[in-house]
């Protein structure tokens, strides 16, 4: 029995992995930011591509945060073992925290709050369904408009992407009342 708890350390694995990725999507949305600053401030273009290396680079951003999410509530879950509800004075993840002294939490964010593997599914999706419409919003800087049609397909569209952000808000805040 001892040895299938032990088997619990196995999720190191795939923290390590995450955090890894998380820091390689933020090094690399680091790069669309310079090369979006390189576009329009130094060569004195204000084209299309700029903002579109922007949105490229939240995506990136987002897909990060997805990874360091995702591994946080890895950590919460199989490592850590520290209840949601203890009290910041005792939560032993708060201690060191802080980033050379700067920073430091007094209590652990919502966000990071996880008590359950679904709970972890869901706050991972919310930002999974973000990264879609961030990717939408990318790839809609290459629509042509010519006729009616095109119009109000893309109209429908960004209704429909407005209503999924719309009742996956509303999904969340009755999860959390």
């Amino acid at each position: 029995m001892q040895l299938i708890f032990d088997f619990r350390f196995l999720a190191l694995l795939a923290i390590g992995g995450s955090l890894a990725g998380s820091l390689l999507c933020f090094l690399n949305g680091c790069v669309y930011i310079f090369d979006a600053y390189k576009v329009s401030c130094v060569k004195g273009i204000h084209t299309g591509k700029m903002v579109l290396r922007l949105v490229e680079a939240i995506d990136v951003y987002l897909a990060g945060t997805v990874m360091l999410i995702f591994a946080m509530g890895l950590y919460g879950l199989f490592i850590s073992n520290v209840p949601p509800d203890v009290p910041p004075s005792m939560d032993r993840t708060l201690k060191g925290s802080s980033l050379f002294g700067m920073f430091a939490l007094k209590e652990r964010p919502q966000w990071m709050k996880i008590s359950s593997l679904d709970e972890l599914k869901t706050k991972v999706g919310h930002v999974i369904v973000m990264i879609l419409l961030v990717k939408m919003f990318e790839r809609s800087k290459m629509v042509t408009i010519v006729t009616g049609l095109d119009l109000l397909s893309y109209s429908v569209c960004i209704f429909l992407s407005s209503a999924s952000l719309y009742i996956l808000h509303n999904l969340h805040k009755n999860d959390t009342h």
